[in-house]
């Protein structure tokens, strides 16, 4: 004869197949709504604004977020000389640092510099259009050093050597 039917048996059953099934009312399409919405969005993988970015991306937003994009376009000025000011006058000047927004240049002769000055904004516009981020508001121009009689073991007091110039 068979058992007789008990009444916490399909509850018990239930409770079973609700956890190993899971719960049905976590299934449907309005259920995951509900659960999404409850949830923090950055803690959900692939999720809006978790999709993978492009390593330039990542690159770029550390060098911003450190402070590097001013540093970083400077020192690609400095490398990229040739490519702003031609070849043959890259030869003959050499940027050397940025002060307060100026550009220094130095060069091997007194007739480069003076060519490097006449064309001081072209060089000034190709500066702010490729490279804005380095600051560049304007060039200055220097020559070679002269050789100074102030200094050495050859060195006096007074005019110096110049007293016997004439």
């Amino acid at each position: 004869m068979p058992k007789p039917w008990k009444p916490a048996e399909p509850s018990r059953v239930y409770q079973h197949f609700k956890a190993v099934f899971g719960d049905p009312s976590k299934r449907g399409i309005d259920a995951r709504r509900r659960r999404a919405a409850g949830q923090d969005p950055d803690s959900v993988p692939y999720g809006r604004g978790r999709e993978p970015a492009g390593l330039g991306d990542v690159m770029g937003a550390l060098t911003a977020e450190l402070g590097w994009t001013e540093p970083l376009a400077r020192s690609e000025l400095f490398v990229d000389w040739p490519s702003v000011v031609g070849e043959e006058l890259a030869k003959h000047s050499t940027p050397v640092t940025i002060e307060d927004g100026a550009l220094v240049i130095r060069c091997d002769s007194t007739a480069w510099a003076t060519q490097l000055r006449l064309m001081r904004g072209t060089v000034t516009t190709t500066i702010a259009q490729r490279y804005p981020a380095a600051g560049v508001e304007s060039i200055r121009v220097s020559g070679p050093d002269a050789p100074t009689w102030k200094r050495g073991l050859r060195s006096v007091q007074g005019r110096g050597p110049r007293d016997t110039y004439g």
